[in-house]
């Protein structure tokens, strides 16, 4: 099997296995909705009293909020995706089986993580999303092109995430336990990506430095993607950068832990 067989079956792998929780994906949905339902009410009462905050206007502060919610689990923004399970693999040792498989490390879970996060769009944030086009007045745009941009900041949005997360799951080989790694995750992930507030509301100099952080490509790049409110070269420029230097982080970071750290358990 070539390369790209292969890891498009593990991205395939991905995908069927979180579509088997069809249960967990329909709470996921209701959840997401009503979640959506109270920061749109709390945003337009922040909107009403603070007209076009960070730049938005009432309509496109809706979208935000609805876009937020179609990717919060797309984009594993508080953790739950693949790392937990790598995090599991090097605390007990198990890794040192994947790291004699004929295949990269990185890549491996990068292929597992697209397929989740293809089902995870498909299947838990398309329908939040389309609840809010039809319940809330939203600025969403007519024309092809917008929706295509948004799809390739989406692409290089889940590799971001996917750097991150990455980063933080070969701390266990240090930590031996990602307990801590995952609620400091949580923690950055709610309030940099901007799920809380609009990152380009935040004040003076708290705002500049959030938005150059890499979470600012989960959330903020493709919503100003899709609203038109940031250039779609400028914004893949930014998300490109992060992705690249996290998945070179990454990447120095598995050389280190695979070359001098002892594998737990084995």
């Amino acid at each position: 099997m070539g390369a790209g067989r292969l890891y498009a079956a593990v991205a395939a792998g991905g995908f069927r296995r979180y579509a088997t929780y069809r249960a967990a994906t329909l709470a996921g949905v209701f959840t997401n909705t009503v979640f959506g339902v109270v920061l749109v009410y709390t945003y337009l009462a922040l909107w009403d009293e603070r007209p076009h905050l960070g730049g938005y206007d009432q309509a496109q502060a809706v979208t935000y909020v609805w876009l937020g919610q179609c990717l919060y689990a797309t984009l594993a923004i508080q953790g739950g995706g693949f790392e937990k399970d790598l995090m599991d693999r090097i605390r007990t040792g198990d890794i040192a089986v994947d790291l004699y498989r004929p295949a990269d490390l990185q890549l491996w879970w990068l292929a597992s993580d697209f397929g989740r996060a293809l089902f995870q769009l498909i299947g838990r944030g398309v329908i939040p999303f389309a609840f809010g086009a039809l319940f809330f007045p939203m600025a969403l745009p007519t024309d092809v092109r917008s929706w295509l941009a948004l799809l390739v900041a989406l692409l290089l949005a889940t590799v971001v995430s996917f750097g991150i997360r990455y980063l933080a799951a070969l701390s266990v080989f240090w930590l031996l336990d990602g307990t801590g790694v995952n609620q400091a995750m949580m923690i950055l992930g709610i309030f940099c990506s901007g799920m809380v507030l609009p990152l380009n509301a935040f004040p003076g100099g708290l705002g500049t430095f959030v938005q150059a952080l890499p979470w600012a490509a989960q959330l903020q790049m493709p919503a100003d993607v899709l609203m038109g409110k940031a250039d779609p070269l400028h914004a893949y420029a930014f998300q490109a950068t992060w992705a690249v230097v996290l998945l070179a982080a990454g990447r120095l970071m598995q050389s280190a832990a695979t070359r001098r750290v002892v594998v737990q358990g084995g």
